[in-house]
């Protein structure tokens, strides 16, 4: 929102200087962006008046003028194609000065010859007073301008532009007089606003309005204007009020439902009145009904975009831009005038879907008053009759579900409570009328307010309470460290925190990440597959974020891409952070932890080999995490195809129930392929909520007695699972098994072909006596026995 200081001085002096204004409006929560003068630095610069214009001797461009500055007559020759006798024109004296740039001298008019002619001065046009950046002729000003009046007290020059980068939650100072409003609560002065008065209509000719999408659009007005002068122009004061706002003069009617638009900050729009058919109708569109906009883009609609449609066709994108076919041209006689309140959700992202971003939009996705439309109609009719004229029909309202005022409890305590000072209940209710805000019921401790129409943002006592705080002044409240107290939360023995496992893998190595959870839908396709779905945003920042993740894997990989381009080529990344997985009913959103590792084992040293990471260490990893909070042997991994793993390099992992937790494995090549990854990539990802949980530890006497330990040396088919052997080997080994491990694996002349060898070492340690020989024999006979009745093992020789 860009206004002009001197435009807010119109509805409230707060006696500021600009530094103080803008400091004000920063620590109420209205950001000052920027400031910018309205007009050059220069001197001797007045109003003047052309008396008369011959054509130069030597030049047929080139005119020979005598001009006026209110004191004496100067010959000025003139190269303005608009240039003529009784014209009022910025005139530079001798002696002018003209600042074109910081960084550049002044400009100095001098007298000096054009084409053997002397000339005394120069006349300006709006592009060397800064008003403009180019101009095809002289600035012409009216009339009664005084000749001889310094240009910049004319003109009002000495005014700054000031931008304010407003939170989406402050859609009421999205217009003047919602600035104005802050101004003078911070300020403590009275507001005036301009006196607008209903127009009484000449005509009784209405255009019927109805409206099918009542939540979308509660209200809307239209107002009929027959024989308006389509030749009149914009007025200077009204085309430089926009100019110091950022808008451009465009016609009379536009560039009056914009003042309306800066001034009020609502939006309007005129629809040429003879080329609509039977009546308004506010509906949402139909599936791939098609619409030229203003700006000659056509466009194929949805059927959630609201539009503004007449009997035979839709006209406009409601509260975002109106259609050329009914726009008003330089032939438009008759116009029909919209005000309307459409609802926030309603137009919140359409714009944005269809690549566009308007002033209209901009206003109605933050929320507009829904009472200021009769006002806005009223002023627009009044500004358009004062300068196209024409004759007013009456206005013709249509109402939908209008939004309630809500009704909110402030608790003094409260206040202090939060703000840690003491406001008396005076301050309070000073602060808040000052705002607008209606208190409907007090006592000695609490009030109930009304929120005023304006305002969106206020539906809590929290939300009133920060309004104290702004207008009371952040800077004013004390920075007193708190006092009260800090009970600390249990942290449950059965669960693992979060911070434990990040820890964990930071000891091992990893660096944390931290991605969006919107992605681009081409790699959650690549990385997820299309057939786990997405789920779509309704309002992206940017189609390469509009959709939510349901892995955190497309973002580790997006990370390596971004790192291995910048020569970084040993990684060893992860992420913990929600996922979201589309249901039938509802999205469900889970915490998941993902890695990923690439490039050599170790760091690049001179007593460092170079081999390369592994399956078997991203599987090692994995178990240095499952075995946090004493889990250990209770999961089990189990050979999976999944994406984007590699369909023979992946493991799905699975609890003690056959649940499965998360997978690990290497990348899939042909995803590598389109990534552009080199080299080694593993992956893993697995559900947070299975990592979290503990074991309760528990404490148990040590044995006195020796342990006794056996090696086996068993065959088996290449084709089976070490996990399962341990598994057999586990069940049958007895209660007072230790340990037990694989610590060799062998293939070759030794074995058979596809037969592999498996050593494993076990340990048995009874814990009240020794056990005997005979007993462990007895085990191992069983375990041999039950490895080959399952997998035809064999005890190697």
């Amino acid at each position: 929102m860009i206004f002009s200081k001197n435009w807010l001085k119109e509805w409230v002096d707060s006696e500021m200087e600009t530094p103080e204004l803008i400091a004000a409006l920063t620590m109420a929560g209205l950001e000052v962006d920027g400031q910018e003068q309205v007009a050059r630095d220069f001197t001797g610069i007045v109003v003047g008046e052309v008396l008369s214009v011959e054509q130069h001797p030597d030049a047929d461009k080139l005119s020979l003028c005598q001009v006026s500055d209110g004191a004496a007559t100067h010959q000025v020759v003139c190269g303005a194609p608009n240039v003529r006798a009784g014209l009022k024109v910025p005139f530079a004296t001798l002696g002018a000065e003209i600042i074109t740039s910081p960084d550049e001298k002044p400009f100095k008019i001098k007298a000096a010859k054009l084409r053997g002619v002397e000339s005394h001065g120069m006349l300006c046009s709006a592009e060397e007073l800064g008003l403009e950046e180019s101009s095809e002729g002289l600035l012409e000003l009216a009339a009664d301008a005084p000749v001889g009046q310094d240009i910049r007290d004319f003109l009002a020059l000495d005014d700054v532009s000031i931008e304010v980068d407003l939170t989406p939650n402050r859609g009421d100072c999205l217009g003047l007089r919602g600035i104005a409003r802050e101004v003078g609560v911070l300020a403590r002065k009275d507001v005036t606003e301009p006196q607008i008065k209903p127009v009484p209509p000449t005509i009784d000719e209405e255009f019927p309005v109805n409206i099918t999408a009542d939540e979308a659009c509660p209200r809307y007005l239209g107002r009929v204007i027959r024989n308006i002068n389509p030749a009149a122009e914009t007025p200077f004061w009204m085309q430089e009020k926009l100019r110091r706002c950022g808008l451009r003069s465009i016609d009379p009617v536009v560039d009056i439902t914009n003042f309306v638009l800066i001034e009020l900050g609502q939006p309007m729009h005129a629809f040429d009145y003879s080329k609509l058919a039977g009546r308004i109708v506010v509906r949402m569109a139909k599936a791939k009904e098609k619409l030229t906009l203003l700006d000659g883009k056509d466009v194929e609609l949805s059927d959630d975009v609201l539009v503004i449609a007449d009997d035979e066709k839709a006209v406009a994108m409601a509260g975002i831009m109106g259609g050329l076919q009914t726009s008003v041209t330089e032939e438009t006689r008759d116009v029909f005038l919209e005000c309307a309140f459409f609802s926030p959700l309603a137009i919140a992202g359409k714009a944005r879907a269809f690549g566009m971003h308007t002033d209209a939009s901009h206003r109605y996705e933050r929320g507009v008053d829904f009472e200021l439309q009769q006002t806005a109609m009223e002023r627009a009719t009044e500004l358009l009759l004062s300068v196209v004229g024409g004759e007013p029909g009456p206005i013709t309202e249509a109402i939908g579900k209008l939004p309630e005022k809500p009704r909110v409890t402030l608790r003094y305590a409260a206040v202090e409570r939060l703000l840690g000072i003491s406001l008396s209940p005076d301050e309070i209710k000073d602060i808040l009328q000052r705002l607008g805000l209606i208190i409907e019921e007090e006592n000695d401790a609490q009030l109930v307010v009304a929120v005023p129409s304006f305002r969106f943002d206020i539906s809590i006592e929290a939300d009133l309470i920060e309004e104290l705080a702004r207008i009371y002044g952040y800077n004013n409240i004390p920075s007193n460290v708190g006092l009260g107290a800090s009970p600390l939360r249990s942290q449950p023995e059965a669960r693992l925190p979060l911070q434990r496992l990040k820890q964990a893998l930071v000891t091992m190595g990893y660096q944390e990440i931290v991605t969006y959870s919107f992605i681009e839908p081409k790699l959650a396709t690549l990385v997820c597959g299309a057939e786990q779905g997405m789920v779509r945003l309704q309002n992206p920042i940017s189609e390469d974020m509009s959709v939510m993740r349901t892995s955190i894997l497309p973002g580790l990989l997006s990370t390596a891409v971004y790192n291995r381009n910048r020569q970084q080529e040993r990684l060893r990344l992860f992420e913990a952070g929600m996922v979201f997985i589309p249901g039938e009913a509802k999205t469900t959103q889970e915490v998941t932890v993902a890695g990923l590792i690439s490039g050599e084992r170790l760091p690049a040293n001179w007593s460092n080999n170079k081999e390369l990471y592994d399956f078997f260490d991203a599987k090692g990893d994995v178990e240095q995490l499952l075995s946090l909070g004493g889990k250990s042997g209770q999961f089990t991994f189990a050979a999976a195809d999944r994406l984007p793993f590699h369909p023979g390099r992946c493991a799905e992992i699975l609890d003690s129930s056959g649940q499965s937790i998360g997978f690990v494995g290497a990348l899939h090549p042909q995803i590598q392929r389109e990534l552009g990854l080199p080299g080694n990539v593993y992956l893993f990802e697995l559900r947070l909520q299975a990592l979290e949980k503990a074991i309760l530890p528990s404490a148990k006497g040590l044995s006195q007695y020796p342990s006794v330990s056996r090696d086996l040396a068993i065959v088996v088919d290449e084709s089976v699972p070490a996990g399962e052997i341990l598994s057999v080997m586990r069940a049958q080994a007895g209660e007072n098994l230790t340990n037990l491990r694989l610590f060799d694996v062998y293939q070759g002349d030794a074995v058979a072909k596809n037969k592999k060898s498996l050593a494993l070492g076990l340990t048995w340690q009874h814990p009240s006596r020794t056990l005997s020989d005979q007993e462990v024999n007895a085990i191992i006979s069983s375990c041999v026995n039950a490895l080959h009745e399952q997998f035809n093992a064999n005890l190697r020789d």
